[in-house]
């Protein structure tokens, strides 16, 4: 990848006013701080100190700290080479790197911490057994999204319960887990139950909403955070407004994602942009467009999906070609690693990380339950394994990691 080439570009598009022309929502109040330079390195290092007395904690042999440390800055160093990313999210006193990993500090942090040195060096004491759970737990959608991967089950009857999605979340809880993101569907249309969990969950989990925007209303942004949610990834797949609601099959949804995002604000949630990366979207142009909207609205977080061929996709001809691949990549190391742009927000980049590293899905950190319970590798790698209610999940949970994803190696650590 040519970074100097690249940050032409980008120079150029900057100063081009039509490329943040969409950026007019400054009046936003925003909870969200980019934080950069000495503040940055000041905090990394009380972040790199808290690392170094948990392995302490758990680890007698002074000779194992040192290979632990090792070991981790070697998969750091799978992810960026040599660089080193040039600034962090604060929101509500909590500092944030990726958006899948817990925020710091909290006691969601050192268990994830544990776990990564579990996985280096067996600890006696229980660790996470993964990182994220995504889970779906609502059929029930107002839009009709041109990428959606649960198509098939859209606006069908429900099949989980409150009970069954307590009982899910419950189940992944005692397994360990870092994140729980609840999605659907449209999360948002069971926000009782959502409050519900979010009151009896243990504290050791973070918890986060996947929406349109739909029903995130001043109020239920405020029971949400009060009850615990950390942050809500709202899905924005374009920055003009109505090819947006073209994108979503409805013309309300930009109007949802303004008021989800002013309300999740106020709240002091964590806000990431979630957007599906099409063959049409794809050039710095509108990507820079994109990371203009995100700032300008007080997002955190930038998360890039890359189309796959399933759900409403299926049996279609969606897959980004080479050359856009390289200019998602390049767009990715821009926005985290280069010290022009660090008033931005995070870039979080699965496809990035999976062709650099392998996959962290299907079992291995992270998997996904759909809204029947079922157990898939991911939201885009559908390969039912068994069912969370009324399987052995153990065996289930062990095919799923032998079967692996389905378009990617498995990560090797």
């Amino acid at each position: 990848m040519d970074i100097s080439t690249t940050d032409a570009v980008v120079e150029i598009i900057s100063d081009n006013s039509s490329a943040t022309s969409y950026g007019k929502l400054s009046t936003f109040r925003k909870s969200t701080h980019i934080i950069s330079g000495i503040r940055k390195e000041i905090i990394e290092c009380f972040i790199r100190l808290n690392i170094f007395r948990i392995i302490v904690s758990n680890i007698k042999n002074p000779v194992n700290w040192i290979r632990i440390l090792l070991k981790l800055d070697q998969r750091r160093r799978k992810f960026s080479g040599e660089s080193r990313i040039m600034k962090l999210a604060k929101v509500d006193g909590k500092y944030h790197w990726d958006l899948y990993i817990p925020a710091w500090p909290s006691k969601a942090f050192d268990e994830f911490i544990k776990a990564e040195i579990n996985r280096i060096v067996p600890l006696k004491t229980n660790t996470n057994r993964f990182t994220n759970i995504f889970f779906a737990i609502t059929k029930k959608c107002s839009l009709q999204c041109e990428h959606c991967f649960e198509w098939e089950a859209l606006n069908k009857k429900e099949k989980l319960s409150a009970d069954d999605i307590h009982q899910i979340i419950n189940t992944f809880q005692r397994y360990g887990t870092s994140q729980i993101q609840i999605t659907g569907g449209e999360p948002m249309l069971r926000v009782k139950d959502i409050l519900n969990e979010l009151n009896s969950a243990d504290k050791k989990t973070e918890f986060w909403v996947l929406t349109s925007g739909y029903n995130f209303t001043e109020e239920n942004a405020t029971l949400l955070k009060t009850a615990g949610l950390k942050g809500v990834v709202i899905s924005v797949d374009h920055f003009d407004p109505y090819r947006h609601n073209v994108f979503r099959g409805n013309m309300n949804s930009f109007k949802w994602v303004e008021d989800a995002v002013k309300n999740a604000s106020a709240a002091n949630l964590v806000i990431a942009f979630s957007i599906c990366v099409t063959r049409e979207f794809v050039s710095m142009q509108n990507l820079f467009a994109y990371a203009s909207l995100a700032k300008n609205m007080g997002a955190a977080f930038i998360q890039i999906l890359e189309p796959k061929p399933v759900g409403h996709y299926k049996d279609k001809n969606v897959l980004l070609e080479q050359s856009q691949l390289e200019v998602l990549e390049a767009f990715f190391w821009q926005m985290n690693y280069s010290g022009k742009y660090t008033d931005f927000p995070l870039v979080n980049y699965h496809g990035y990380y999976q062709r650099s590293t392998g996959c962290f899905a299907a079992g291995n950190r992270n998997l996904y339950v759909d809204t029947d319970g079922d157990l898939h590798a991911c939201p885009f790698c559908h390969k039912k394994t068994g069912n969370v209610l009324s399987s052995d999940l153990a065996e289930s949970i062990c095919k799923l990691e032998k079967e692996g994803c389905m378009s990617f190696s498995v990560a090797d650590y």
